[in-house]
């Protein structure tokens, strides 16, 4: 990890954070496979919308390592609600599907600034139920479904899960690599990784300062689902986080929280890793470990004995 941090330092590219947000995507989006492992192939990568409650068409990819009725995971990048899209997830999501044996439908949620909260989470709410309703039409088992994400996308697929127990939507498991949880991001990891590489504290203000400015709103479940008032019933929870991460502490709390409200969690711990590690395979062999957790939980979770 530390020859990663080396390597990325030496080749000079301004932190996304001094970067206007439309050139923010673009850097993430040129930077974004570099370490990544080779693209699987995979039988169906198919293109497709999904609407919006305000009409919006969201663009979204299927991903299947066949033609069989697949039970089908729902995927929301990170990129803390501000870039990332399905091309930068493209590898991760094919390397899930793969990997587990299920579909996975990735979803092009609008991003902040043009779009502010709650407009990622209400679009990622309005794609999981669209495709519980309409997935059959893609050929997919949708009485199997799950939701996950990482980073920003883990705290849409936490509060999709949340929704989802409320609508009476059943989920199998929700999937989540490093998720945002907290409303102020005030943790001791937070404090004491304030400088850390990939994440720093700058890095983390300038995501939410795009995306949700109000104190007020960061108040809200649907920013920060470890403030929910209650957590039963929701579906069972894997998570993935990494040791040298802000956002550690706020993923512990959320997996302290979901046990206490009796909801099974499986918990890993990569250490000596970074946040965004998932995204590193070709360097990073924590990150083949993490591929390799998650497609296990979702084959356990989303095939039937």
């Amino acid at each position: 990890m530390a020859g990663v941090v080396e390597r990325m330092e030496r080749a000079g590219h301004p932190p996304l954070y001094t970067l206007s947000p439309e050139d923010a995507r673009a850097a993430y989006e040129r930077g974004a496979g570099v370490l990544e492992v080779p693209k699987p192939p995979l039988d169906r990568v198919e293109d497709f919308a999904i609407p919006a409650r305000d009409g919006h068409s969201l663009p979204a990819r299927l991903y299947a390592p066949s033609r069989d009725r697949l039970p089908v995971l729902q995927y929301f990048h990170g990129g803390g609600f501000t870039v990332g899209s399905i091309a930068t997830h493209d590898t991760l999501c094919r390397v899930l599907a793969q990997k587990s044996g299920c579909a996975v439908v990735s979803l092009d949620y609008r991003l902040a600034p043009a779009h502010r909260f709650p407009t990622a989470h209400d679009d990622a709410w309005d794609a999981l139920a669209w495709l519980a309703k309409q997935g059959g039409e893609l050929g997919l088992d949708v009485s199997r479904l799950a939701v996950g994400g990482d980073s920003a996308g883990g705290t849409l697929a936490a509060a999709c899960a949340i929704q989802a127990r409320d609508a009476g939507l059943p989920l199998v498991l929700q999937l989540l690599f490093y998720p945002g949880t907290t409303a102020h991001q005030d943790t001791d990891s937070h404090r004491l990784l304030k400088d850390v590489p990939l994440l720093p504290k700058p890095m983390v203000d300038y995501f939410f300062g795009q995306y949700i400015p109000s104190d007020t709103d960061r108040e809200d479940w649907r920013f920060a689902p470890l403030l929910a008032d209650d957590l039963e019933g929701v579906a069972p929870a894997w998570l993935g986080l990494a040791e040298i991460d802000p956002l550690i502490d706020e993923g512990l709390a959320y997996a302290d929280r979901l046990r206490a409200s009796g909801v099974p969690v499986d918990l890993e711990i990569y250490r000596g890793v970074t946040h965004e590690f998932i995204k590193m395979g070709r360097a990073i062999p924590e990150a083949l470990q993490a591929h390799a957790d998650a497609a296990r939980a979702l084959a356990d979770a989303l095939t039937p004995p």
